[in-house]
Parts: C-alpha cells; structure tokens; sequence
C-alpha cells in the first residue's frame, strides 16, 4: 500500500473476513496521509493480521519485503485497492493440491457499473488467456519455494508483474481460477478510459521491444 487512507480501512475490513488459514502481512511504502495510524489501529485489534512492514518505495520492492517476513507455504500478493472473492483462499488451495501446479492468478471485474467497465474488464481476462500476461490486480499466487527459487519480484519500477508472470510459466504450470477479484476503476475514471486504454496497451508494446521499465514508468507518469 502507499498513501491509501481513503480506502484501507474497508480492504483490512474485507481481508479479516476471510475463511481460511493465512497470514496476513501489511507492507507500506512510505505512506504520508495517515495510511499507517489506521492500519495499526486495525491490525491491534485483529489477531489474523501477523506484522505490518515499512520498506522503500515501490510495489517489488514491498512485495519483497513481505514475501521475505512471511512463514507460510504459499504467497498471496494482494494490491490494497483490490478484494478478493469468497471462497479465494480454498480455491488457491485446491489449485495447489495439484502438485504440477506452482501458482496463477484470479480473473478480474473492475468496480464500477456500465459497459465500459465490463469491456476493460473482459478485455484483461481475454489478453491473460491468449497470452498469459497477467498483472497484480488478479492477486498472483505462487509456492513460496517456486518464489524465492525465481528471486522473486525484479527491482523494477514498472511491469514487474507480467516480469514474474512470465518467469512463472516458464518454471511451471499456472492456472486462472474463474473466481473474480474486484479491483478499483479509478484510474480510469481519473484518467479517461479509452486514454488510459491507450497507455497500457502502448506501455505493453514498449516493454516487449524491451524498453527499460525506468524509461516507460517515466512515461507512465508524463502521461498521467
């Protein structure tokens, strides 16, 4: 999470009701709008909630830091504007049951109502099926071992997600489960949905002709 007051609450709110044996780790990347005196107040309060971490800036390197504090078999990398469905930790669970299986990902909806939305939606789940590049709004899950074995999340300021989806399919099988997580439109509300559609299809392009990620989280924030 970074700079996340208006809307953690209600996504510490959601992950304490779910069923199922986890852990949950909280990593802030140098939030300064109160992020952080919320998320005490709610962790003291909620045994399931194990630590909350503080580390530098950016989403690898939190994801990092969490993945490196966490005891359990699997991990689960969970954005702070995304929820995720009922029944999402025994689904992970039964996928894993499957020992030829080392991760994957949920399908996504954003959440916000009208055909816009349902297009952006139905257009990620069709562009992960067709080419397997999935992103940390479909809250990945990997084996620990497979995870650490890959050296986790690369030290990018951008695309490291498709980065360790693609290291992942290429270590092993992973699977899209059916189940939907929810993930915050506001970025293309801000924004400008067919602009934003753009963007990420051309920040997309420019990162498989290999562009640095330095160069195209430059034009990710120009753009914005």
């Amino acid at each position: 999470m970074l700079d996340e007051a208006l809307t953690i609450e209600a996504a510490l709110q959601r992950v304490s009701r779910l069923e199922g044996d986890c852990e949950v780790i909280v990593v802030d990347g140098g939030s300064a709008d109160g992020t952080i005196s919320m998320v005490t107040r709610h962790v003291s309060a909620s045994p399931q909630f194990a630590r909350v971490l503080c580390g530098p800036k950016g989403r690898a390197r939190q994801m990092n830091l969490g993945a490196s504090a966490a005891n359990g078999d699997a991990l689960l990398f969970l954005h702070a504007d995304t929820s995720l469905p009922e029944g999402a930790l025994r689904a992970i669970e039964d996928a894993l049951a499957d020992s030829h299986v080392i991760g994957g990902r949920f399908r996504v909806r954003l959440d916000q109502r009208g055909w816009r939305y349902r297009m952006i939606a139905s257009s990620i789940n069709a562009r992960d099926r067709l080419f397997r590049g999935f992103t940390g709004d479909q809250a990945i899950f990997v084996r620990t071992g497979v995870f650490r074995e890959l050296g986790g999340y690369g030290d990018m300021p951008l695309m490291e997600d498709l980065d360790l989806g693609k290291r992942m399919c290429r270590a092993g099988k992973v699977v899209q489960l059916p189940l939907c997580v929810v993930t915050s439109a506001r970025r293309w509300q801000k924004n400008g949905v067919f602009r934003t559609i753009l963007l990420m299809w051309a920040l997309r392009l420019l990162y498989v002709l290999r562009c640095p990620p330095s160069w195209l989280k430059r034009l990710y924030r120009e753009a914005r």
